[in-house]
């Protein structure tokens, strides 16, 4: 086979695991695999991918391919991290907002116990608004970061906790119902105050942004080679006048929900892989022991060079998005098989990380002499929790510590089976509608799935990893501040659009034709300055990191391109398209601009990165919005996804000891939503404390 068959194949949606290792470990024979691969397409035939549609969300279920070929003892590992993982769901509500649990517990109960007409409008839309807050893990919209308004009245809330009998605060009540309480769970409007205007439970509700600033410039080292992840894992409150961390351990906040979590990692470790798992395990234990900040660091370095097993797992307090300052990490949890044909595909890439490093645009002083240990793969997610779920990510590089990544290196994991689900539930309206002409919507149908896989591969694997600060800089959350997030996923993003256009992609066999880059500048243009509007709201700035990304790289290209009529605004029948009518114009000027956020991260530059982000990445032209939202309304599609997770069932022999774990898939969003608020619930309600 070609090596450009062998990477289509890859990406094929019906993504199997194939090992070449001993039956007794997980591998298969080829007679069995063959037989396997058959029985993974023919169940994904018949599956239902899409479930429901309710809001601007739609419900979907992914397959986990491959799972039967694990070993018994592999299998009791994923059930082990998956509990682990759902031990600590009730910590994403309450990092979301302070009122969170008590406002879901609240509206489950009556949701369980109302006995009255359900036919009727007022309860559906209660029912909608329910569903919202378990998507979105609180009453604030996952991405836009608006508080959700109830279309129902309060009369009629207040019929419903008579007829069940279920109490609401006074104080419950005028958040759920006032929208100016609390409206914004992240802001990063830095004149209204990021941390005042923003309800999310890092700080609390008392300090201010200057207060938090000086903190945590106070705690810092100035010059630390290796600093900690300061401010990771802790709430930021107020007492006796003085600014104190709140640490997030089993002696801290959280510590119910985090023994939970230890209890389930302890059992994970005793049937661990190999010893490096083992010790990794050991390590992120001893962290949600103490919350100690130097452990975190050392099971980083631990995890990062655990490369040997099946199995891998993402789990701790790891993005920084929510938080408006970017220190604090919200809690996620990923569990993971390799998908091993595609994740040896992707050996390539990782080969070549010098090379993409070195002719890179990148001013000299900004690269790396010798990038160092990336790892990437291709998974299959078994399950997820935390601010992983129910919306996900398709792609993740980590750890976060610059240091780290660049002493010891870094993982990069496609989330394969995600991607697939997305694709199987996705349709070609959106394409239809927006895109400029045939020839775009025949290269992007033709092209998108693999341009798409590609451009996460190299914004995670090459993008994350790429680049150096000067000597003496300050990391990004301290020298570019409330930018960071943007403008690194905005850099990854560059990295990966500037070399899907360059012929050594090509020649290493990744596509057969630049027509696979072309058709992701048509896409990515056509998102980042129209189609994505369809998140917002009328009105609305744009506020989420990626959104802010996507938007600054197409208005700053389009901008700059415009003289040279690079992409082209076409009106047509009243409606606005995109053309871009030189590519190889368009990737110089991608360059162009990689260079400048590099120099930005490398040597701090606020004032540049809020020029930036602040001229090109947040502000709606609200005629075009307003058109944009009238196309998408008439197709009904729904702008964001999210997902059911599989159930993992132990089976046991008569002594109580796990023989096998078998993989079910729900079909019933609010059925899993209840039985997690049933079985994995661990933190005492605010409620019953007041």
């Amino acid at each position: 086979m070609k090596p450009f068959k062998l990477f289509l194949w890859l990406f094929a949606f019906a993504m199997v695991i194939v090992s070449c290792s001993n039956p007794e470990q997980g591998g298969t024979d080829n007679k069995t695999n063959t037989d396997a691969k058959a029985a993974d397409a023919a169940a994904k035939d018949d599956f239902v991918w899409q479930t429901e549609q309710f809001a601007d969300l739609k419900i979907i279920r992914y397959q986990v391919p491959g799972y039967d070929r694990l070993s018994s003892k592999q299998k009791e590992l994923t059930y082990y991290l998956t509990q682990a993982g759902l031990a600590g769901r009730d910590i994403m509500y309450d990092q979301n907002y302070r009122h969170n649990l008590e406002i879901r517990d609240m509206l489950e109960s009556i949701y369980t116990t109302y006995s009255g007409d359900k036919t009727i409008s007022d309860w559906k839309n209660f029912e909608t608004y329910l569903k919202r807050i378990w998507f979105s893990n609180g009453i604030h919209h996952h991405y836009s970061n608006n508080k959700f308004e109830p279309e129902f009245t309060i009369p009629y809330f207040k019929h419903l906790l008579e007829d069940t009998g279920v109490e609401c605060r006074k104080e419950i009540m005028e958040v759920m119902f006032d929208p100016t309480i609390d409206a914004k769970k992240v802001n990063q409007d830095a004149s209204k105050g990021l941390v005042e205007s923003s309800a999310v439970n890092f700080y609390g509700p008392d300090v201010t942004t200057a207060e938090a600033e000086a903190y945590f410039a106070s705690i810092m080292k100035k010059g630390e080679r290796n600093p900690i992840s300061y401010g990771l894992n802790s709430r930021l409150v107020k007492k006796d006048g003085k600014i104190v961390e709140e640490t997030y351990s089993a002696q801290g906040l959280y510590a119910d929900a985090i023994k939970e979590i230890i209890f389930w990692l302890r059992k994970a470790e005793s049937v661990a892989e190999n010893d490096k798992q083992a010790a990794a395990f050991r390590n992120l234990i001893a962290f949600y022991e103490t919350g100690d900040l130097k452990k975190w660091d050392t099971y980083n370095i631990n995890w990062v060079n655990t490369t040997e097993g099946d199995i891998d797992y993402i789990n701790g307090f790891v993005e920084v998005y929510n938080d408006p300052l970017g220190y604090t990490g919200s809690y996620e949890t990923i569990v993971q098989i390799k998908d091993f044909e595609a994740s040896e595909r992707m050996k390539v890439l990782m080969d070549n990380a010098q090379w993409f490093e070195s002719n890179s645009p990148f001013m000299d002083e900004h690269k790396k002499e010798e990038v160092k240990g990336i790892l990437y793969n291709v998974v299959n997610v078994v399950g997820e929790a935390g601010d992983a779920s129910p919306s996900t990510p398709i792609g993740v590089n980590l750890p976060n510590a610059n240091w780290i990544r660049v002493a010891h290196g870094s993982k990069s994991v496609s989330l394969g089976n995600i991607v697939s689900a997305y694709d199987e539930a996705s349709g070609s309206g959106m394409l239809d509608e927006f895109a400029h002409d045939e020839e775009e919507i025949e290269r992007t149908k033709k092209h998108s799935a693999l341009a798409g896989k590609l451009h996460t591969a190299m914004h995670e694997v090459i993008g994350h990893a790429s680049g150096k600060l000067e000597e003496g800089v300050g990391t990004p959350k301290e020298t570019v501040k409330e930018y960071a997030s943007t403008l690194e996923e905005g850099r990854a993003d560059l990295v990966a659009l500037y070399f899907l256009l360059d012929p050594k992609m090509v020649e290493l066999g990744l596509m057969e034709s630049l027509e696979v880059g072309k058709a992701e500048y048509d896409s990515y243009i056509r998102n980042g300055m129209m189609m994505q509007l369809q998140r917002l709201d009328l009105g609305d700035d744009i506020e989420e990191a990626h959104m802010r990304n996507r938007a600054w790289v197409s208005h700053w290209v389009y901008e700059k391109g415009e003289a040279d009529s690079v992409i082209v605004k076409v009106e047509r029948n009243g409606k606005t398209f995109l053309d871009v009518r030189d590519y190889e114009k368009l990737r110089s000027l991608f360059g162009d601009l990689l260079q400048e956020v590099q120099r930005i991260k490398s040597q701090g530059d606020y004032e540049a990165a809020k020029a930036l982000v602040e001229g090109y990445g947040v502000k709606v032209d609200p005629t075009l919005h307003q058109e944009v939202l009238d196309r998408a309304e008439k197709l009904g599609i729904a702008p964001y996804g999210g997902f059911i997770n599989p159930l993992l069932t132990p089976v046991t022999n008569d002594a109580g000891e796990i023989t096998d774990v078998t993989v079910s898939y729900p079909d019933d969003f609010t059925e899993q939503m209840l039985y997690y608020s049933k079985n994995h619930s661990f933190l005492v309600k605010k409620s019953e404390n007041e």
